[in-house]
């Protein structure tokens, strides 16, 4: 076999067609993008520009020049765009939820059923009355209405999800049921799509042709979520091990990406299908964040998708127009496609007992057809289904209904307002994202199958929420108590157990925190601590939560939590505590007491003799950002403050006035001497808290202050 490489003259004019396709395309999206319009139209316009419509028609020997009618020029030019559209689709998989799907249920498969069904009917009906004229020669005419049918379902994510976080509206309900909409739709239109062209590469309905690719689709559909995740999710924990290596994760985002491309394709489907669901499977991963994928979108944004969408707009021949027919069509398929999805999300939002105004967004905002149809439009053309005819006006299309999009949602949504169940969802969200310990993310629970750890299951199944990814790890080398009880604290919740053979214990649970995870959470049932969970206090990278319950013989069951002492003191740690405080008591039920103890006047002469008013102004605003904290996690509570010289005395005396059963106290853990200590207060009132659970959240020195809030532990 001979290789035979590009010649000099060749690599020249490729490397110069290369800068002024990305030139002109990353200039033209940033202006669009400047006038609020998705930065595509722009690239399209570019390939518009310099290719037959316009330049061709201006300086043809220019068109020529760069974008000669050469096999390995135009090669080398199409596949960088064909990488790009790899990524892309990469990309968008990685932004599809399935959960979001799931979790918004009823609504969002009707809304997402009628979204398609009549734009797919009305895309049938169009390819089939279409002159032969726009269809592909030696093109069966029920493949190419199919085609015309998935072309106008599919809705772009993308755009959609731009529009929605420009105007803050991503975590309303019209845009969580316009996402999960959107998503349902690019999932059955993309594997649709495949089918579709596994059809067009067969030449027809060929049962056995058909057959294979079917039974393969769905074989690779289950490997792809089984064996396909274990081996990304193992992937990514070494990634993570090694602290995060960008170029290990782009490396096994990459490799995912084509190894799931190849299969696809060789399975008669476009390779977008296996790059489109690689994206989801790596979403899916326990070990994924979306510093993850930001290398691929950097680099799709910058090169590759403007590669893509300006050979994209090159293709496309504005002079069909003139055409009367032409012209006629292209109307009627903008017209058609327009009409259906938004007749279609609508109907959709009706059945699903929504408003009219709702509706009526949805079904704008999944009009949206964006870079995604233009991906669809390519693979048409390149699969002989679409000719240039059929082609440019899919373009237009996608194009017209990409720029309508964005103006007509920000006017119908204009003052929007959510009912009150919405904006306390919203507040409470908010909340979440600015926690120190409770947050919606991933909790590891150290397990032996003893009870102390049941205790520890109990708290965190109660105080953070159900959205929370529970891990419950076993480590060591003796064996472990029963898992199944504590396996039934979180219900429905999806609990991993993962085993771990280790002789250290206690290091093998502080590797395991790094990966990751935002919080531990461990019994004990004893103080001073165990060397396990004292090794967890100093060396553990995340916070950890331990839960001691009653040493006294005779209480009441600890997790029974009628009544619970919060001591608070405006300190980042302090707020961790309050957080477990606060969503216990709005999850079952228990009387908050936030405590706040000052200097007993009568002991600080300073304070006789001066003005209190900082002193009361410093209690007022530590008392007000308690309250506000445990207002919006719906908690049942009383502010308290009291006065005296050692808080530990006033947090005893406060629990045994009230016969509280919890107490609920935080701090930082520090190094003094090679010593493991956090604080003379936490030691008395863990010595001396006899009757009550106590639960301490202890917060690493150095660690991380979540965005948007300010460290501001030097108060009170």
């Amino acid at each position: 076999m001979t290789l035979n490489p590009p010649t000099e003259h060749q690599l020249l004019v490729f490397w110069v067609s290369l800068l002024v396709i990305v030139v002109a395309a990353r200039l033209l999206g940033s202006v669009m993008q400047r006038i609020g319009q998705p930065a595509v139209v722009g690239e399209l316009a570019a390939g518009l520009l310099l290719g037959p419509s316009v330049l061709g028609k201006v300086a043809p020997d220019i068109t020529d020049w760069l974008f000669p009618a050469d096999d390995v020029q135009t090669a080398m030019l199409f596949t960088v765009g064909w990488i790009g559209v790899l990524l892309l689709l990469v990309t968008t998989g990685f932004e599809t939820d399935l959960g979001l799907i799931r979790r918004l249920g009823r609504a969002a498969a009707i809304v997402s059923a009628g979204s398609l069904v009549v734009p797919a009917a009305a895309g049938f009906a169009v390819g089939w009355l279409i002159p032969t004229a726009f269809v592909g020669d030696g093109t069966e005419r029920y493949i190419f209405a199919l085609f015309v049918a998935a072309a106008l379902s599919i809705s772009s994510l993308p755009v959609i999800a731009k529009i929605l976080s420009e105007m803050g509206l991503m975590r309303r309900n019209f845009g969580q049921l316009t996402l999960a909409a959107g998503m349902a739709n690019d999932v059955i239109g993309w594997i649709a799509l495949g089918f579709i062209a596994g059809l067009a590469q067969a030449g027809g309905l060929e049962l056995d042709k058909l057959a294979f690719t079917v039974v393969g689709v769905v074989v690779f559909f289950g490997a792809a979520f089984t064996v396909g995740q274990r081996a990304v999710d193992a992937s990514l924990r070494r990634v993570r091990a090694r602290g995060n290596d960008p170029v290990a994760g782009l490396s096994v985002v990459l490799i995912t990406a084509l190894v799931f491309g190849v299969i696809t394709q060789w399975l008669h489907v476009e390779a977008v299908l296996g790059a489109f669901i690689a994206g989801v499977v790596l979403a899916r991963s326990r070990f994924a964040d979306h510093d993850l994928i930001r290398p691929v979108e950097t680099l799709t944004a910058a090169i590759f998708a403007p590669v893509f969408f300006a050979t994209a707009g090159l293709r496309v021949d504005l002079g069909l127009l003139a055409d009367a027919e032409t012209l006629l069509w292209a109307a009627v398929v903008l017209a058609a496609a327009s009409a259906s999805k938004f007749v279609g999300s609508v109907l959709g939002a009706r059945l699903s007992l929504l408003p009219t105004r709702e509706g009526a967004a949805l079904g704008i905002g999944l009009n949206a057809r964006g870079a995604l149809e233009i991906v669809i439009a390519t693979v048409g053309l390149s699969l002989g289904v679409l000719n240039d005819r059929s082609y440019t006006v899919i373009v237009l299309m996608a194009m017209a209904t990409s720029m309508a999009a964005p103006p007509l949602l920000r006017q119908v949504l204009r003052n929007w307002d959510g009912t009150p169940e919405e904006r306390r969802r919203l507040d409470l969200e908010t909340q979440l994202a600015a926690n120190a310990v409770v947050n919606g993310g991933r909790v590891l629970i150290p397990s032996r199958g003893d009870p102390p750890s049941l205790i520890a299951a109990q708290v965190a199944a109660l105080a953070w929420p159900p959205s929370t990814e529970i891990t419950v790890l076993t480590a060591g080398s003796q064996p472990t108590g029963e898992l199944a009880p504590l396996r039934n604290v979180f219900a429905d919740q999806a609990v991993e157990h993962r085993r771990v053979e280790s002789d250290d214990a206690a290091q093998a649970i502080v590797d395991e925190a790094v990966l990751g995870y935002d919080a531990i959470v461990v019994g004990t049932d004893h103080h001073p601590f165990s060397p396990l969970v004292e090794t967890l206090l100093r060396s553990s990278p995340v916070p950890v939560v331990v839960v001691r319950p009653p040493v006294a013989i005779g209480r009441r069951l600890p997790w029974a939590f009628s009544r619970a002492v919060v001591p608070v003191d405006g300190t980042r740690s302090s707020r961790a505590a309050q957080e477990i405080g606060a969503y216990l008591s709005a999850a079952i039920g228990t009387r908050l007491h936030q405590l706040h103890v000052t200097p007993d006047p009568s002991t600080r002469l300073e304070l006789i003799l001066n003005d209190h008013a900082p002193h009361t102004n410093a209690t007022r605003g530590i008392l007000d950002d308690a309250a506000a904290l445990a207002t919006t996690a719906g908690a049942n509570f009383t502010s308290v403050v009291e006065h005296g010289v050692r808080p530990a005395d006033q947090i005893l005396q406060t629990s045994a006035e009230l016969d509280a059963d919890l107490i609920v106290i935080s701090g930082t853990s520090r190094i003094n001497n090679g010593q493991l200590f956090l604080g003379h207060t936490l030691d008395h009132v863990l010595s001396h808290a006899t009757e009550a659970t106590v639960i301490l959240a202890v917060v690493p020195e150095r660690a991380p202050v979540p965005a948007g809030r300010v460290d501001d532990e030097s108060r009170g």
